[in-house]
């Protein structure tokens, strides 16, 4: 029974992790390039010269939003009723001597 506890409070858990489903249009580089590209030249000027929302040449730069972070909530409080409900049980058990 401890076991099937433990086998579904560790599924549970994993229920809200991420996923990491990050898919490129082309194939991995083998080999790392040696010299910067423009591209990466710029957003490396664009993010040493401000820290606002545009930049000196008029490159905005991207809004990420916010974090959900709902489910994390939500399964933690689930996770803590459920670690503290299991306490209470087992203090109860031993203190009616099953």
């Amino acid at each position: 029974m401890l076991t099937a506890t433990a086998a579904g409070a560790l599924l549970g858990a994993l229920w809200f992790v991420p996923s990491a489903n990050a898919s490129g249009d082309e194939p991995a580089r083998t080999e790392p390039s040696a010299t910067p590209t423009g591209q990466t030249v710029q957003q490396a000027r664009a993010a040493s010269v401000s820290s606002g929302d545009t930049t000196g040449d008029g490159t905005r730069l991207a809004d990420t939003g916010s974090f959900d972070t709902t489910p994390y909530i939500v399964g933690g409080t689930v996770s803590l009723a459920l670690g503290a409900g299991f306490v209470a049980y087992s203090v109860r058990r031993e203190r009616l001597g099953f």
